[in-house]
């Protein structure tokens, strides 16, 4: 039986879709907002109801999820023509699950609470199997109300939630931090996989013993995989490390704390932008890698 609640998802790229599954699977009402006419037409072939607009979704939710990718869009489809605030009902609880700087997650907390809505600083983890799974990793700080409103929200998109705290802001820097090692593990396994194809290691075997041994991480095994296959789909592409990295690099230069190995990772990260492979997935930094010393891994034509 369906809940009596209704929400809106704000951006339906991988996270954001898998929430809005996870949440039609859990009977809650998705009102889905995104710019493709395609994307917006599956959510409706799903059960959902599809919007062009973040303000014709949030006059008739309940809670709103925004998933978009940075800062700048957030306030955009917050406060922005069309946005999602001045439509919303007083006291709609807002889920920010946006990566972006702590000060940035900090303004729009703020703005939404002077506008009379709830909100929780609530960036996720987990990638696209997790998220349409149900089981993405919440690092949310917010007020006890707003968690409250949340509830069942929260219980259909996160196998884990933690709470860090009753204002926005923890949230933002926890996910930073999460951020920071999976950026330097995405290129530690870029640099490894080079290394091995580089010296004529069979890149499906190096995989394998890897992943079962100490030198593992998640990032080798999940993205080391996309290496192996030569698929750099985008999944997470090479662009939002650009910018996550840059987070980082950005708020440990304020602390005045030294981060050698972010700035060398978001090195490469740069340099595999630059090389245009910026839309492709963030494992794409094995090529660049691999190129420098002459040799072409599968997929890399």
């Amino acid at each position: 039986m369906a809940l009596a609640l209704a929400t809106s998802v704000i951006g339906l790229g991988s996270m954001g879709w898998g929430a809005a599954l996870s949440l039609l699977r859990a009977g809650i009402m998705v009102h889905g907002v995104d710019i493709r006419p395609d994307v917006l037409e599956q959510l409706a072939a799903s059960g959902g109801f599809g919007h062009a607009t973040a303000a014709s979704a949030a006059a008739q939710s309940d809670v709103i999820l925004v998933f978009v990718v940075n800062a700048a869009q957030a306030e955009q489809v917050l406060f922005g023509p069309g946005g999602a605030v001045a439509a919303a009902r007083p006291g709609t609880t807002f889920l920010l699950c946006v990566t972006m700087p702590p000060a940035a997650a900090i303004a729009l907390g703020q703005r939404l609470t002077d506008a009379g809505m709830l909100s929780i600083d609530a960036p996720v983890s987990g990638g696209a199997a997790k998220a349409l799974a149900g089981q993405m990793t919440l690092m949310a700080s917010g007020a006890p109300a707003a968690f409250a409103a949340a509830a069942p929200v929260i219980a259909a998109i996160s196998a884990h939630v933690f709470r860090l705290g009753d204002v926005p802001g923890p949230g933002s820097q926890v996910k930073m931090i999460n951020q920071l090692l999976a950026g330097v593990h995405i290129a530690a396994m870029g640099e490894a996989m080079a290394l091995a194809a580089g010296i004529g290691l069979d890149l499906a075997t190096v995989h394998q013993v890897i992943t079962a041994s100490a030198g593992n991480s998640w990032m080798f095994e999940n993205r080391g995989a996309h290496v192996v296959a030569g698929d750099y789909s985008p999944r997470s592409a090479v662009d939002i490390f650009v910018k996550d990295l840059g987070i980082v690099a950005e708020a440990a230069g304020a602390a005045e704390m030294p981060t050698p190995l972010t700035r060398a990772a978001l090195a490469l990260f740069h340099e595999a932008a630059d090389a245009g492979m910026g839309r492709q997935d963030d494992a794409a930094v094995a090529k660049v890698l691999a190129r420098k010393g002459g040799i072409r891994l599968p997929g890399d034509a």
